[in-house]
């Protein structure tokens, strides 16, 4: 590969010193062992990876007057963190890198560049990323209803048809990369350098999917797959996944709801008249009522008698409830329930997952915020692309 210019990205321009550079850190980093077959791969993702750098510090000049300016003190501080994630100091992996040809100047200030994009996204973005309140609920609403589904815990790899020449030029890629991978490139190392996903940034980490939310490939594969097992290349429209079974789980039977209710205290034996009664009036309140004042209306209200009920499992409820908890809308006010004791309406204020690994509604906010903040990040990157002048020498 000769020394000359190989592209230039607007007025930057990438030389065939910098691809080596580039290829170099791509094989010591995923522990890629390189091959006739897999270097055009290789080669590929190191140029795609230069042109996106040339571009973001581009923008990233933009806005160092305004302050946004990494120090060296940050860049130690991310190699130190990196170093540490495979048990050695800073400067034993400097040396290793060194030991491959990569020179530690030219790493610096790729970490410099990735660590600049971050906060410069984050700066642009963070309020545009953080979800609504209303998204939140509704997050919690579909964890809660898929918690008695099957679950199951992936790793994953996505090679993007349009960045790497085409169908066929990703399933060739993929193909490498599992044949790497079954020799011992680790799973994580790989999808960092490799995956066009959003999960690239955490190892290829996408958490627990729930079944019958993927593309059908995608499910059959799920289905398959065994508890530690890697598989084919599995072909989607615009691109190629490789999946990493780490984990799959039955699902929990658990669902817990927030129940405020308001009653008229009616006897079992109650005669239809009564019951009449009763029925009209909790008919006529309950449009007036939601889960902020259905206990001071309750209160404030003679016959009548308010609850919280707080948060239970759906089964523990008296099998007169367990319906309306089940399948009410939150925030909705059912019609009258008869129980032995009364006639109830009941407020269904929230509903989640049960168990210990159900996420609460922080965790929920912070993953919204992390995903929407990564499809903002590509989007930028994308019109970036799109506006700049790229040309192959």
């Amino acid at each position: 590969m000769a020394d000359g210019i190989l592209a230039s990205v607007n007025d930057s321009v990438i030389t065939g010193f910098d691809l080596r550079q580039r290829m170099l850190l791509l094989i010591a980093m995923t522990q890629v062992q390189p091959t006739p077959e897999n270097l055009p791969a290789i080669q590929q993702q190191a140029l795609n990876a230069l042109i996106d750098e040339r571009l973001q510090n581009q923008e990233l000049a933009k806005y160092a007057e305004d302050g946004l300016r990494i120090s060296d003190q940050e860049v130690d501080q991310e190699i130190a963190a990196m170093a540490q994630e495979v048990g050695a100091t800073p400067q034993a992996y400097l040396d290793f890198l060194a030991q491959g040809g990569i020179r530690p100047q030219t790493f610096r200030e790729q970490i410099r560049t990735q660590i600049g994009w971050s906060q410069l996204v984050r700066g642009r973005f963070q309020s545009r990323a953080r979800p609504s309140p209303a998204a939140v609920d509704a997050a919690l609403r579909q964890i809660g209803e898929a918690a008695s589904k099957k679950q199951y815990l992936v790793g994953e790899i996505y090679i993007e048809a349009s960045r790497v020449g085409g169908q066929q030029a990703a399933l060739n890629g993929a193909n490498q990369l599992v044949a790497q991978m079954v020799q011992g490139a680790p799973f994580q190392n790989v999808a960092q350098q490799f995956s066009a996903a959003p999960s690239a940034a955490r190892g290829g980490d996408a958490g627990w999917i729930v079944e019958g939310t993927v593309q059908p490939a995608l499910q059959r594969a799920l289905d398959q797959l065994e508890v530690g097992q890697l598989s084919r290349p599995i072909p989607v429209e615009g691109g190629v996944y490789i999946i990493y079974m780490r984990d799959k789980r039955d699902g929990s039977s658990v669902s817990l709801v927030q129940i405020k209710q308001v009653m008229i205290e009616l006897p079992e034996d109650a005669g239809e008249a009564a019951v009449a009664a009763a029925t009209s009036r909790l008919e006529a309140l309950r449009p007036q009522l939601t889960c902020d004042n259905i206990l001071t209306r309750a209160s404030s209200e003679q016959g009548l008698l308010g609850a919280d009920l707080g948060e239970a499992d759906v089964q523990n409820l008296a099998p007169q409830f367990q319906q309306v908890a089940r399948s009410a809308e939150v925030g909705s006010v059912s019609t009258p329930v008869r129980t032995p004791l009364g006639l109830h309406l009941l407020a269904v204020c929230g509903r989640r997952a049960g168990g210990v690994e159900a996420p609460d509604r922080r965790q929920v906010e912070g993953q919204l915020f992390a995903q929407n903040l990564a499809t903002l990040g590509r989007r930028y990157m994308r019109d970036l692309r799109e506006d700049a002048l790229i040309e192959m020498k």
